[in-house]
């Protein structure tokens, strides 16, 4: 059973994650970069995620993905 630091903890991952995230999403649409940079950054962040919530890599692809998939697509012109 997970103790209240635990959750805690979790918690301020999660947020610090989505943080990551945001951030990284708004310099892949707002900078003139080369899609190999934008897919290294994502390369990047899910690593970090990794990192704070190992072996959910799965949700990553789940829930974050689809939103970097997209931003690239549009940016990029990719279909």
């Amino acid at each position: 059973m997970p103790t209240v630091e635990d959750i805690q903890q979790e918690d301020k991952n999660l947020r610090y994650l989505k943080h990551m995230v945001n951030f990284n999403m708004a310099l892949i649409a707002q900078t003139d970069m080369t899609i190999e940079d934008a897919l290294q950054i994502v390369a990047s962040v899910k690593e970090f995620a990794v990192r704070l919530f190992p072996e959910k890599d799965y949700v990553f692809d789940m829930v974050y993905g689809p939103r970097f998939k997209r931003l690239i697509n549009e940016k990029y012109g990719l279909h």
